[in-house]
């Protein structure tokens, strides 16, 4: 029998290969493309689409590429991630932090700071998520935006159980439910950007809604 963890979801799906600190796994930093050029552009089509200029904006389980439209002037854009050399190289940060999600999902920011919080080909790497999500609805402004962007592509060794063991769009439906039991985030959509003959670009796109408008979910 699953045993239900503290999430709502079967603590299995959060099991990995590798379970030593995840500090150590992302010290050496890794300066490389984890989806390829067709499937970078459409994620970058998408931010120019919904991301409006001037907004604030927050890039979890960030690296040295945002994906970020380079023609369009954003307000504060801030990211979080692993490796400090990694994070140093991404020229769209205007601040950045190391911190470890997995390990400590509080984030550090103050409540109501942004207007969007992205997270691009690194949901599968969360073993908190809803902890994390309910983090991303208290940073986000009311209406505010969530876009998780997924792939095919991952560290075999460090993705959850879940993202080995389900297909795509039962992937996409997991991090939807993320949203549902974070309880802070409605206009949950999906939407397909995949690029022909190119890496595949599921993207799960929601909104903060009005504080006091919803209520926790039961667990």
């Amino acid at each position: 029998m699953s045993t239900v963890d503290e999430q709502g979801f079967p603590a299995e799906l959060f099991a990995r290969q590798d379970t030593s600190p995840d500090s150590a796994f992302y010290r050496v930093p890794r300066l490389v493309a984890h989806i390829d050029v067709a499937t970078i552009a459409a994620l970058t089509d998408f931010y120019a689409e919904v991301l409006p200029a001037g907004a604030d904006l927050l890039d979890l389980m960030s690296s040295w590429i945002s994906h970020l439209p380079g023609d369009v002037q954003y307000g504060h854009v801030a990211g979080l991630g692993m490796n400090r050399e990694e994070l140093a190289a991404n020229p769209r940060l205007v601040e950045h932090v190391v911190h470890d999600l997995n390990a400590q999902p509080t984030l550090p920011f103050p409540d109501a700071r942004f207007d969007a919080a992205m997270i691009a080909v690194s949901v599968q790497y969360l073993v908190q998520p809803v902890a994390v999500f309910r983090e991303i609805g208290r940073v986000l402004r009311d209406g505010g935006q969530l876009i998780v962007a997924m792939s095919h592509r991952c560290f075999p060794t460090k993705a959850i159980r879940a993202f080995h063991q389900l297909a795509a769009n039962e992937r996409v439906r997991l991090v939807g439910a993320y949203c549902q039991q974070a309880a802070c985030f409605d206009s949950i959509e999906f939407v397909d950007r995949s690029p022909a003959q190119a890496d595949p670009l599921w993207i799960v796109h929601a909104r903060r809604a009005a504080r006091g408008s919803l209520s926790p979910v039961a667990t």
